[in-house]
């Protein structure tokens, strides 16, 4: 079989990189770069990689579209809750901030603890919460609602 010769200029990082492959190996330079040409002008495993890597962007998409509902909807309840908190909570006398700045520092290194616990076991509360509720269902016409939260 006849060969080409042709005389290539490559980055010496690369070229180093090559030699050692070569060596690793036990092949010549020549056909490790034949292989790598060969594959990357072959036109169907070509087209095979350009599918799965369209496939895997198209996953990557989805899952990411996920995430940015899943966050906004984080920020939306915890805008709604905060809200609401600051529209129900009384301001505390000034007699009582100190007292209520230590029960406040308790109460949080309780949450951050129990947290903690939570991520390390893989728990999730909206996990929990989707068994524990059931679905609220619209006003009936008399008013009363059903369901329960």
């Amino acid at each position: 079989m006849s060969r080409a010769r042709l005389n290539l200029f490559i980055e010496p990082d690369h070229a180093k990189r090559l030699n050692e492959l070569a060596i690793k190996k036990g092949v010549s330079k020549s056909s490790i770069v034949a292989a790598a040409l060969a594959s990357w002008l072959s036109p169907v495993p070509g087209e095979q990689r350009e599918t799965a890597m369209a496939k895997r962007l198209d996953r990557l998409s989805r899952q990411f579209e996920r995430l940015e509902r899943d966050q906004n909807i984080l920020i939306e309840t915890v805008a709604l809750y905060v809200r609401y908190y600051l529209t129900v909570s009384t301001p505390v006398p000034e007699a009582h901030q100190e007292a209520a700045r230590a029960q406040g520092r308790l109460r949080f290194s309780q949450f951050i603890e129990q947290l903690g616990r939570r991520v390390q076991k893989g728990r999730r509360l909206l996990d929990e919460l989707n068994t524990d509720c059931e679905p609220v269902k619209a006003p009936a016409a008399d008013g009363v609602q059903e369901g329960r939260l």
